[in-house]
């Protein structure tokens, strides 16, 4: 594997402030989200009689939905020049979203909220990807995606964690949890209002604009395309962690521990995300993610054929490990390989293409389970996963070109 130089390596210490801050809102937001996120598939099946389809159609749409918007937000935020508003609109949506899950009783408004609360994540993802960017050296940002990433997650699983307190505690009262859920997706708003620092932009890296023109869309340049490419390719191999809560219902985990596969799965994903976005720093990006995707076949095996808590485990924790070696590095490659005054829009389309693919996975995840039962679904998705790693073994020398040059 090719090393990397690096002017810079002080660990932790070395990255940003403003780094550590966003890392922080997300960390909250994450709380929020998934302390519904962990409940809300189960909800729907046995509470509101969904099928395994419709759970996978809402979470397609709702997380497509997301990605999609993030182009526009993207575009904007290197239009005006401006990212933090743009990312603290969109954790304030979701926040104020967050109040619908618990008043809503029919199927509509749950979709409505999850719409909704989604569309706020896509507004703030690609300009709070962008901020990264901007806050980081170029020879920290991997550990700087990294270190967001870790955090993030940090909440993903503390999420699902406080969720099955307070169903214990409530004695599995759905309603009471959605509302305490509101809290730490408003503390997560103030947080980027009082901790995070636009910062200033040199006057060659600030957006063009031209007459009669709102950007142009395909200036993120080629190599950037192709890691976008792969970035879909990588999604559409992986659907929706709601699966992986359906997984354990339908081995017969207690309704209570359910949430507890969020908590195992974003625990590994936590724990890798940092090692490897730093590794990747000092190494080939590409050698990594071709390591991550490898492991998500293993997990769809393992989960496929699972019929036992034990097994069950090694799998979420597979799929997390997974994540934590593929998802902060597609990120770091989009910087890499995106100019600095259109790493929002890259970053916006990065998530648009994937968002489609996400809405592909998730359909096409609950069709096979409500045609042939679960285990089908992560067969399906193993299959996918090898598709997309012999795709980036053959495109992998093309992606190593612009790292091996500098990265920007």
């Amino acid at each position: 594997m090719a090393i990397r130089s690096a002017k810079n390596r002080g660990g932790l210490r070395a990255i940003p402030a403003g780094v550590w801050a966003l890392g922080f809102v997300s960390m909250f937001m994450d709380i929020s989200s998934e302390m519904i996120h962990a409940l809300l598939p189960v909800y729907l099946v046995t509470v509101l009689g969904t099928s395994a389809l419709t759970v996978g159609f809402i979470e397609g749409v709702a997380e497509g939905t997301g990605q999609i918007t993030r182009i526009f937000s993207g575009v904007l935020s290197d239009r005006l020049g401006r990212r933090k508003t743009l990312a603290a609109l969109g954790y304030g949506m979701s926040a104020c979203t967050k109040m619908i899950f618990p008043l809503a009783s029919v199927v509509g408004w749950l979709v409505t909220a999850r719409f909704i609360d989604r569309l706020g994540k896509g507004i703030r993802g690609a300009p709070r990807d962008a901020l990264v960017a901007d806050i980081s050296p170029p020879d920290l940002r991997g550990a700087s995606f990294g270190l967001r990433q870790s955090l993030d997650t940090v909440g993903a699983f503390l999420g699902p964690l406080v969720a099955i307190v307070l169903m214990w505690l409530t004695s599995n009262h759905f309603t009471a949890v959605f509302w305490i859920a509101v809290v730490p997706a408003f503390v997560a708003v103030g947080l980027i209002l009082a901790a995070v620092q636009e910062p200033i932009r040199q006057q060659d890296a600030r957006p063009v604009r031209e007459p009669g023109r709102f950007t142009t869309i395909g200036s993120p340049g080629s190599s950037c395309w192709l890691v976008i490419a792969v970035g879909a390719i990588f999604t559409l191999a992986r659907f929706s962690e709601a699966f992986l809560v359906l997984r354990a219902q339908s081995i017969g985990v207690p309704l209570m521990l359910v949430p507890g596969v969020l908590v195992v799965m974003n625990i590994a994903y936590s724990l890798s995300a940092y090692p490897v976005g730093a590794l990747s720093d000092r190494v080939d990006r590409t050698m990594m993610l071709v390591v991550g995707l490898s492991i998500l076949v293993v997990a769809d095996l393992v989960l496929a054929l699972a019929a036992g808590v034990t097994a069950l485990v090694v799998g979420v924790l597979l799929w997390g490990l997974h994540m934590g070696c593929t998802q902060g590095l597609l990120a770091a490659l989009v910087a890499d390989t995106a100019p600095p005054d259109r790493r929002g829009t890259a970053f916006g389309m990065f998530n648009l293409v994937s968002g489609l693919a996400q809405f592909c996975a998730s359909v096409i995840a609950g069709v096979f389970w409500d045609a042939h039962g679960p285990s089908s679904t992560f067969l399906v998705g193993a299959a996918l996963a090898i598709l997309a790693l012999a795709a980036l073994l053959s495109v992998r020398n093309l992606l190593r070109r612009p790292l091996a040059a500098g990265g920007e």
